[in-house]
């Protein structure tokens, strides 16, 4: 990245000239650094939908043209060509591993898939009927409290171990949640499996009888978790990097990256659209559901279309529907009524001029719920399964950013709107 020129704010009597920095790709960045120290100004931008907070090289969103790209791959790419361990070698190190490389990569998680024996009494201090996002969040902090070998985040090494660990033990730890929730005992992983596989297998496997993961489910469960690995700066990656920011240890970041995701606008989307789906039930009632959407003043939103980046067909989105025509059909659901509504309100929302307009095109939530419901996870469970997989995204931004020399702890400023200073008053005089 390199100035290539020189924007002025003149305001007042004063004049400054701010950098432009051009990126690879993307629009130019203003460069603001020195705008509070050399002007005295802050800038205004809720959201931060016009600021960028880093410089990162992991992952590029095209909004307009609906393009994703995983260190400048196409994710349509990936999905059809690759596995979720190799997008994680390539989004952790920067390119696509080779034969050995991503063998060494997948023996080093599948050898820390175990959690510690005691995080098993954890689990016992949540009631039965807790969220399992709720259950996440406290044991992945209090991983902190069992791997202190891998606590410096000034250790490049200690950085890469705990890396590994999270990737490797999130699928164990979500699965255990599950089973909690179940009453069921837990499910040991089996390093003879592959990752989604073994995710699976620890999900629905009981001791009693054997469970054998058919592999097109499998392969839809990796593509799921590919399809959400990472997504630029959005709110939980950017909850990471602030708290990463403070030095706060890897088990602590990730935790309060599970936090943010668990929130209905973020990772909890594709399980609002499904219930939507439910709700509207059949194809006959679709428009009327549709005049409502378009009444501001029914309250009714439509759920699974539109996205804060995309104004454009989500790229995942088209990948995922092809998913979960391959799941309902290899599970004998020829005439899921909640597929059908699905398919037909996509149709009708591409053709109607008001959802064009506003460009509320299929995002990723929109199938993924359908496809996690049919393979027989519980609506409680998609969120859980969408950390595990955007942990590797949440992990290679950590370490880009301790890795910067630039780093500063985090520090949003503000447009203060509150009383100018004024006096204490005594009690009885107020």
């Amino acid at each position: 990245m390199a100035d290539t020129k020189n924007a002025t704010l003149t305001f007042g009597d004063k004049s400054l000239n701010l950098p432009i920095l051009k990126p690879t790709l993307g629009p130019d960045v203003v460069d603001i650094r020195k705008l509070y120290a050399d002007g005295d100004l802050f800038t205004f931008d809720p959201g931060f939908t016009s600021t960028a907070a880093c410089e990162s090289s992991i992952t590029y969103i095209d909004g307009d043209k609906g393009e994703l790209l995983y260190r400048g791959y196409p994710i349509e790419q990936l999905a059809n060509k690759s596995s979720y361990l190799e997008v994680c070698y390539l989004l952790l190190y920067g390119d696509l591993p080779n034969a050995a490389q991503l063998e060494d990569f997948n023996n080093r998680v599948t050898r820390h898939t175990m959690v510690h024996e005691q995080l098993h009494y954890f689990f016992r201090g949540f009631r039965r009927d807790s969220h399992p996002m709720a259950t996440m969040v406290g044991v992945v902090g209090a991983m902190s409290a069992f791997y202190h070998d891998s606590l410096d985040i000034n250790d490049p090494w200690q950085r890469e171990v705990a890396a590994i660990r999270l990737i490797a033990k999130l699928p164990t730890i979500a699965a255990m949640a599950y089973k909690y929730s179940l009453g069921q005992p837990f499910v040991y992983p089996k390093n003879s499996l592959d990752y989604a596989s073994n995710f699976l297998h620890m999900c629905f496997a009981v001791p009693c009888e054997e469970y054998v993961v058919q592999p097109a489910l499998s392969k839809a469960m990796d593509r799921i978790m590919m399809l959400h690995a990472d997504h630029e700066q959005n709110a939980s990656t950017s909850t990471v990097r602030l708290a990463g920011s403070s030095g706060a240890n890897p088990f602590a970041c990730i935790a309060a990256g599970i936090a943010c995701l668990w929130g209905p606008a973020h990772g909890g989307a594709n399980q609002a659209a499904l219930e939507q789906l439910r709700e509207i039930g059949s194809v006959d009632r679709i428009p009327e559901f549709i005049r409502q959407a378009k009444d501001k003043s029914s309250g009714i939103r439509l759920m699974g279309f539109g996205h804060r980046v995309y104004k454009n067909y989500d790229p995942r989105a088209k990948v995922m529907k092809e998913s979960a025509d391959e799941v309902l059909d290899l599970m004998g659901i020829h005439n899921n009524p909640t597929l059908q509504v699905a398919k037909e309100l996509e149709r009708i929302a591409l053709e109607d001029e008001y959802f064009v307009a506003k460009k509320l095109y299929p995002n990723v939530d929109f199938y993924s719920g359908i496809i996690l419901e049919a393979m027989g996870f519980p609506t409680s469970m998609f969120t859980p399964i969408f950390a595990i997989s955007r942990a590797v995204g949440w992990i290679a931004q950590w370490k880009e950013m301790i890795a910067d020399p630039t780093l500063k702890i985090g520090r949003p400023r503000q447009l203060y709107i509150g009383p100018a200073q004024r006096d204490y008053v005594e009690i009885k005089g107020r």
